[in-house]
């Protein structure tokens, strides 16, 4: 379900570069609740990566997809690739472990230097060479170092995993990830309201999740911000981005209940 692009959510600005034609318009994220759009604030560098062999467990060297979405740990990303230079990386990906780095590129800001693995869990290799992919999202990585920007980037990475809260930051994840779960549920009933859907219960949006996994399916879930999203991926504390969504789903739902009431006064608007 898709609600209104968000007038109401954090301030921010993001790095990423041009995005090519290399995907077809496919969904990008469609995660199972596709319902919020907020924006955000990040850094800037160029990169590229193509997979291989770890130099060590934390560093490794890894092929890189710049795209004009932000791919999360444990979302589903559907691609199309035509461009000659990236089936040339699938067809390598093909014969080694079938991971490439995802990082948010757009025009106006660059390239990001924070991504996600994608892991290829399904793929069809069409006629004319196009190749159709399911991947899912792994682990985050930041790039340490461009090796090679032809045929496509290939980049040295180091992982990314959420640190503990500062001293005297500490709160209890899960009661705040129940927080995060009620709002949600209050955006989806009243954007389902506002669009005329069925008044349903919604489900359990948390499924057992612990509290970082599940900030990361919020965050897959505010599509149509992509630089509130790389904000949110880059944030290397789990209550910091609960908190951060918390607040954009408390704006959304401020600005969902005054629609709500002028859609109440005005019935035909």
């Amino acid at each position: 379900m898709a609600l209104p692009q968000l007038l109401h959510s954090p301030q921010s600005s993001s790095s990423a570069s041009s995005s090519s034609s290399f995907i077809s318009p496919k969904p990008h994220l469609r995660p199972a609740h596709n319902f919020l759009s907020p924006p955000r604030r990040r850094r800037r560098r160029r990169h590229s990566l193509s997979c291989s062999a770890s130099k060590s467990d934390d560093v490794v060297e890894l092929p890189l997809f710049p795209l004009p979405l932000v791919l999360f740990p444990g979302a589903i990303l559907p691609l199309q690739i035509f461009e000659f230079r990236y089936r040339m990386m699938m067809h390598t990906l093909l014969h080694t472990d079938l991971r490439f780095g995802v990082i948010y590129t757009d025009a106006s800001t660059g390239t990001a230097d924070v991504g996600c693995v994608g892991e290829v869990v399904k793929h069809e290799r069409l006629v004319d060479d196009r190749f159709f992919l399911i991947c899912k999202g792994q682990e985050r990585f930041r790039v340490t170092r461009l090796l090679r920007t032809k045929p496509y980037l290939v980049a040295e990475v180091a992982w990314l995993e959420d640190r503990p809260s500062a001293a005297g930051q500490l709160q209890d994840l899960d009661a705040l990830a129940d927080d995060v779960e009620a709002y949600m549920k209050d955006v989806i009933r009243l954007s389902n309201r506002l669009n005329g859907k069925p008044d349903k219960d919604v489900q359990d949006l948390r499924r057992n999740l612990f509290p970082t996994p599940f900030s990361f399916f919020v965050a897959s879930t505010f599509e149509g911000a992509p630089r509130e999203q790389q904000a949110l991926l880059e944030l290397e504390d789990t209550a910091m981005r609960l908190n951060r969504e918390k607040d954009t789903l408390k704006n959304t739902l401020n600005y969902l209940t005054a629609a709500s009431a002028v859609k109440d006064v005005f019935p035909s608007t």
